[in-house]
C-alpha cells in the first residue's frame, strides 16, 4: 500500500509546477510506484488473484496515460520513462 508520505515524494519528483498533482506525468509516476509495490506483494503471495486483477487494471491505466502523452508531448513521456525507469 502506498503511504501518504511516499506518494507525496513521488508527486514532488514528477510535478511540473508546485500545485501539480493530476497531470499525466504525475499520474504515471504514482501508478508506477503502486504497480511496483503490488508486484512485490504478488511475488510473495502467488495465489492472490484479486490483487493480480487490480495490477492488470493499473497497468492498463498507466498504458492509457502513456499513450496520451505520446500523442501530445513525446518529450514529457521520455522524462517520465526515465523518472520511473520504464523500458
Amino acid at each position: 500500500m502506498l503511504t501518504t508520505k511516499k506518494k507525496q515524494t513521488v508527486i514532488k519528483k514528477a510535478q511540473v509546477h508546485e500545485k501539480d498533482t493530476g497531470s499525466s506525468k504525475v499520474q504515471i509516476a504514482v501508478i508506477s510506484t503502486r504497480i511496483d509495490e503490488l508486484a512485490a506483494h504478488l511475488k510473495k503471495h502467488k495465489k492472490d488473484d484479486h490483487s493480480r486483477r487490480g495490477l492488470i487494471k493499473m497497468v492498463a491505466n498507466r498504458r492509457a496515460h502513456m499513450k496520451y502523452l505520446e500523442r501530445t508531448d513525446k518529450a514529457q513521456l521520455e522524462e517520465v520513462k526515465k523518472l520511473v525507469k520504464i523500458g
